[in-house]
């Protein structure tokens, strides 16, 4: 009898250990899952990034053209008693 319970009990517990590798198991690959989801949403913003980065740089660079050319055609069209400090 007492080899009985004692054998129950071992497998009771064998029971729980199975489910809850099971149930560690399922949660791994729902992570994984995540993971590898985030990674990809990860890798298209840093692409979007660089890309608006690019954008950002040569349009800043065609205002900074823009700017120049501006200040060039002001100094052209004044008069020179204008530009002087005295």
């Amino acid at each position: 009898m007492e080899l009985d319970a004692a054998a129950e009990m071992l497998e009771r517990r064998w029971f729980a250990a199975f489910n809850a590798a099971s149930a560690a198991r399922a949660e791994c690959e729902a992570l994984v899952e995540a993971l590898q989801m985030a990674e990809a949403a990860w890798g298209e913003a840093r692409r979007r990034l660089i890309k608006l980065e690019s954008l950002r740089d040569a349009l800043g660079e065609e205002l900074a053209e823009l700017d120049g050319q501006k200040e060039d055609a002001v100094l052209e069209t004044a008069a020179p008693e204008e530009l002087s400090a005295a």
